[in-house]
């Protein structure tokens, strides 16, 4: 029943779209043909920019010390939202919109600023060890 249910759907989809461009074709004749070609260079540009882009905003949160689990989500978003801007029809320009629109997670930058100093950094932070060779931490002597 369910595999039913989805075959019609996807059966359904692509009548949609063409139904649809057929009306707005009779409406607006050269109007749709560049809406079409617009909205198919937005979407390849998209892909291309998320495709340069992914790489850096991937190392970025790896360096921060944040999940790229987020950054995969956002750029597979905007993947998916260009190659559904590419495919000519509304219906999928309307999904594509859709998920342009959802805010992507803001990326985890070091530490927040807080009273102490900026960005996180006490006093002490601020200043260079004048031995860098020493590390520093807890010891307990066992004899």
């Amino acid at each position: 029943m369910h595999v039913l249910f989805f075959l019609l759907i996807l059966l359904a989809f692509p009548v949609l779209e063409i139904w649809l461009l057929i009306l707005l074709a009779d409406l607006y004749v050269w109007g749709l043909l560049v809406y079409l070609v617009v909205v198919a260079l937005l979407g390849l540009r998209l892909i291309r920019d998320e495709k340069q882009l992914i790489i850096g905003r991937f190392a970025q949160t790896l360096a921060a010390g944040g999940t790229p689990a987020k950054v995969l989500f956002g750029s597979a978003r905007n993947l998916i939202a260009g190659v559904f801007l590419l495919i000519p029809g509304v219906v999928t320009d309307f999904f594509a919109v859709l998920l342009l629109l959802i805010p992507s997670p803001k990326p985890v930058i070091g530490q927040q600023e807080t009273s102490r100093g900026f960005a996180g950094q006490s006093a002490s932070q601020g200043r260079e060890a004048a031995n860098d060779n020493v590390i520093e931490g807890e010891f307990r002597r066992e004899d």
